[in-house]
């Protein structure tokens, strides 16, 4: 086929574009549209992508020092990629957090050491300082710690405290 062949042409004479370059062009309007309305949908969700700030618009309190202070008992551990496991029977992990320091007892262990608030996270500093007594829930011990480090998101809701990271997730109750 001829180059001139591919244009249309109108009773005038005149050359227009190619039909193919015309059929791109109303793909790439279409594409454009149809992005820019998902898009716009995406950006209206009531649904955050990501954790946002708890509220009460939510049913979150916001983070302070004040709603996450005092004693928390873990009810449950979620180690990244593997199933909710409830503490082993007989055995107390508790948390409390407060002035930048936190304190755990991990069954028969106590751990000390740094914890930082922000908006919406806890940092446990890396560098506990833990007793080491072999509790016979040793296996859970090291999952419950390898969690607990680190930065963890925080939602508080009444009595309920989770914290979540890509290490997993814990559950606790006051």
């Amino acid at each position: 086929m001829l180059f001139s062949e591919r244009f249309s042409r109108y009773t005038d004479g005149t050359h227009v574009a190619p039909q193919s370059f015309m059929n791109m062009r109303n793909i790439y309007f279409s594409f454009a549209a149809l992005l820019l309305v998902v898009l716009s949908a995406a950006a209206c969700s009531d649904t955050p992508a990501t954790p946002s700030s708890p509220s009460a618009s939510t049913g979150y309190m916001a983070l302070t020092s004040e709603n996450i202070a005092g004693s928390w008992t873990l009810t449950t551990l979620q180690p990244s990629g593997s199933g909710v496991q409830a503490v082993p029977a007989g055995a107390t992990y508790t948390i409390s957090i407060a002035d930048g320091r936190l304190s755990t007892r991990a069954d028969c262990n106590v751990c000390n050491g740094a914890a930082t608030l922000s908006t919406q996270t806890v940092t446990v500093g890396s560098a506990l300082a833990c007793t080491r007594a072999a509790c016979a829930t040793m296996a859970f011990e090291t999952a419950y710690l390898a969690i607990l480090t680190g930065e963890n998101t925080v939602a508080v809701t009444g009595t309920s405290l989770a914290l979540s990271s890509p290490r997993g997730r814990l559950t606790f109750v006051r």
